[in-house]
């Protein structure tokens, strides 16, 4: 295996196990999702100034007055993009908003088609279809002790959190000039401006576990993760990278079952590998293979 490849696939793998711990780190902080969001970008922002400093991206010549205002505005998806899914995990639970979030391949399909003309085709919509079954299979698999409405809502709120990923992804797709730290800096600054007057100032955290927790958000799973993610972006074939990101929906379905015993239903089990399947089949292009036809006339 070429070096560089090697190298980026601990990267990605790095990135993924550290993107599974997420949801640990929201709920033992024990303080609101918009503290938590907003501390995230603070943190995380000062995070990524620092690697932007030292990579020779703060200059006014790699940003134009629009790609700005577009990096701004895939920020603010970004921002409702965590909120919604931090706040889905105490209703439905970590390991199955991590499986409904990763329905977002085929929004940003379904919203690829109706803003930038894409064809949708029958294998598309046949890996959809698989997804949404899966989806049928999750939220009706729930029980009595996770809370009927609660648990809907979660699951509710994950499709939120998936869909504004996807228009955020959507964004980014024509902002491909930008360094990528240097995106994610604008991201995570527009969302601490943004949530600046709805953080309960007169109540800020005083527990240091909560502190602690907050600064691991910002510092590793914002600033050290986007790093090792696009890094390895960089140096990874798309198929690669599109494998090895489903080592995170995995990591955080272990992570709920340690940390907070959470244990899937067997047909929760077969939702969420519906879900992977079906994202796993769309992003590496698995079809069944055209049956060759028989000729008429045999060679001679």
């Amino acid at each position: 295996m070429d070096t560089s490849i090697r190298r980026g696939s601990w990267e990605m793998v790095a990135a993924m196990l550290i993107s599974g711990t997420i949801g640990w780190f929201v709920l033992v902080s024990g303080v609101s999702v918009i503290e938590v969001v907003f501390w995230r970008c603070v943190i995380g922002g000062l995070t990524l100034l620092l690697v932007c400093a030292g990579l020779g991206y703060l200059r006014r010549d790699l940003l134009s007055w629009q790609a700005l205002g577009l990096a701004m505005l895939s920020g603010l998806a970004i921002v409702g993009n965590w909120l919604l899914l931090f706040e889905s995990y105490s209703r439905a639970s970590i390991a199955i908003s991590t499986a409904v979030y990763n329905v977002q391949p085929f929004m940003l399909v379904m919203l690829a088609a109706v803003f930038l003309g894409e064809k949708i085709t029958v294998q598309k919509l046949a890996w959809l279809s698989l997804a949404f079954v899966g989806m049928l299979a999750i939220v009706t698999a729930h029980g009595a002790r996770q809370g009927g409405g609660e648990y809907l809502m979660g699951v509710v709120l994950a499709l939120g959190a998936a869909f504004l990923y996807a228009v955020a992804a959507l964004i980014i797709k024509r902002l491909k000039g930008i360094p990528p730290h240097l995106l994610a800096l604008i991201q995570v600054t527009t969302g601490a401006l943004l949530l600046a007057p709805l953080v309960p100032w007169n109540t800020l955290p005083v527990a240091p576990n909560a502190w602690a927790a907050l600064a691991t958000l910002g510092v590793v799973h914002t600033g050290v993760m986007y790093v090792l993610l696009y890094g390895a972006i960089q140096k990874l074939p798309t198929a690669l990278t599109g494998a090895l990101s489903f080592i995170y929906p995995i990591a955080a379905i272990f992570v709920d079952w340690i940390a907070f015993g959470h244990r899937l239903g067997a047909l929760q089990w077969l939702g969420v590998a519906a879900i992977l399947l079906a994202a796993a089949g769309l992003q590496r292009g698995w079809w069944w293979p055209r049956s060759r036809r028989v000729s008429a006339c045999p060679e001679r």
